[in-house]
């Protein structure tokens, strides 16, 4: 197949890009490397690389034009800095609608898009949360641009999946709390866990729904990506040590959440089971295991979140 992927050079973009190209399709990737890395990418001979922004719709309409997607997958977001809301706004809400408006034009068959779980606020009202939720995302500028596009999606008529996420994490991934304390432990930095739980999935297991859905698994509308438990941060903080074969000399400070985080996010995935036949397989220590390989090859130079509250791990 031809697919089209934008943010193909981030966390989850790049992976997936791998796994397609593994298999013969062809791929074209469109980033504008805001939080995508270069050596996300290796070339290769059925790959096209376009930087760009989503937000500029002639471009987006010549990719599209040229290219003549036969599915297409939207990893494209901005979540760098929490107080630009134009950029969020720019790229999550004004860039998602010209890729729904392309796809349309362009006679695309499906439209993959990942939504982030505070769409259903930061005290959800059931716990797990099923997909009956009501919508709530007004808690971040993240939340409200990711939830804006979503229902352009909706709207479109196109025949669409919508994967609400849980922590996605794996390697290279530079954003939310591994990447952080892999970061501060390595430069012998102080570090501080929140008191909070967050269901994690490995980007291979998250990788496989996704092509799953490529390949017309699913109905239209909307599905959780999730291992239906959660764990403390702390647990991934020792999972992180372990992994490093490190000691401490004392135990990590734990911190109480900020008011913009949530104590918790456990989404239901029974649907997307039952839809899939697919579960999370790869145990957290595993996953974080390899992450950590990724990030001694590969290192890192700066990590982001959408929290505002977590800025003070940055420092």
């Amino acid at each position: 197949m031809k697919i089209l992927i934008t943010g193909g050079a981030g966390f989850i973009g790049s992976n997936l890009a791998d796994r397609l190209l593994a298999r013969g399709d062809e791929v074209l990737v469109i980033d504008n490397y805001a939080t995508g890395r270069r050596d996300n990418l290796k070339p290769h001979e059925r790959l096209k690389v376009v930087e760009g922004t989503i937000a500029d719709e002639a471009l987006v309409n010549k990719i599209f034009e040229e290219f003549a997607p036969e599915r297409v997958v939207h990893a494209a977001a901005s979540y760098k800095d929490p107080e630009n809301w134009i950029e969020d706004a720019r790229t999550n809400v004004i860039g998602t609608a010209n890729i729904v408006r392309a796809t349309q034009r362009s006679g695309a068959s499906r439209l993959i898009y990942f939504q982030t779980a505070l769409c259903y606020g930061l005290h959800p009202l059931e716990q797990p949360i099923t997909l009956s939720h009501p919508i709530r995302a007004e808690g971040s500028s993240y939340a409200i641009s990711k939830t804006g596009g979503e229902h352009y999606i909706q709207l479109s008529g196109l025949d669409f999946i919508s994967f609400r996420l849980a922590n996605a994490y794996g390697p290279r991934n530079i954003s939310g709390p591994l990447p952080t304390f892999y970061h501060r432990l390595t430069n012998d930095k102080p570090c501080f866990v929140m008191d909070t739980r967050r269901d994690f999935v490995y980007v291979d297991d998250l990788i496989e729904v996704v092509m799953m859905a490529l390949d017309g698994k699913g109905e239209r509308g909307f599905y959780h990506v999730s291992s239906g438990s959660d764990y403390s941060i702390k647990e991934l903080f020792d999972a992180t040590v372990k992994a490093l074969g490190k000691k401490l000399d004392e135990p990590v400070e734990v911190r109480p959440r900020g008011e913009d985080d949530a104590f918790t996010i456990l989404l239901d995935p029974s649907k997307t089971n039952r839809d899939f036949d697919w579960q999370v397989r790869t145990p957290l220590e595993e996953g974080v295991s390899r992450a950590i390989k990724y990030y001694d090859e590969y290192g890192i130079t700066e990590t982001f979140t959408h929290l505002k509250h977590a800025e003070a791990t940055k420092s």
